[in-house]
């Protein structure tokens, strides 16, 4: 039996149908300060499921604490909800980027892509933000402008439109 004064305060609930420990584990397996936490066991059968079958896991993100809920068809993950996860150099948002990408997922537009799992990520490099707020406008517009064009950022490319080349 699980210590329940252990449960965060506030989790995000993310919603699959029937991958929620394969999605844990990856997320595990590709992010820093994540893990996968307990796994609940349906006592009984349930709509989408059977007595036995994994119902929820907890697991961590990016240290954010989460639920996933194998809640079955018909509630498909959309852009409206991401992680998005600060990178501090190209390095780490190409390895980042390849993990999603390279492992079923879809690549987007500016920074976005999407898993296997239908979960949507920003994998932003420090240096975008940091660009995307110059007090220099008009370098703000350029690394905006350039950003724009672009699947996977490319940090070089923003720091270029940024300087005004």
């Amino acid at each position: 039996m699980s210590d329940l004064s252990t449960i965060p305060a506030n989790t995000l609930c993310l919603w699959y149908d029937g991958t929620a420990l394969d999605a844990a584990r990856f997320y595990a397996e590709t992010f820093p300060d994540s893990a996968v936490g307990e796994i609940l066991r349906a006592p009984a059968d349930y709509p989408s499921g059977k007595e036995g079958d994994v119902l929820t896991v907890r697991f961590t993100v990016l240290g954010i604490p989460c639920l996933g809920m194998n809640g079955g068809p018909g509630v498909p993950h959309s852009m409206a909800f991401s992680f998005q996860v600060a990178t501090d150099d190209q390095a780490e948002t190409d390895r980042l980027w390849r993990a999603i990408v390279d492992h079923g997922g879809e690549e987007s537009a500016c920074g976005w892509c999407k898993d296997r799992y239908g979960l949507s990520w920003q994998i932003t490099p420090r240096a975008l933000s940091e660009a995307l707020m110059d007090p220099d406008r008009d370098a703000a517009k350029r690394a905006f402008e350039a950003m724009m064009g672009m699947v996977k950022i490319d940090i070089a490319a923003i720091e270029a439109a940024r300087a005004g080349g």
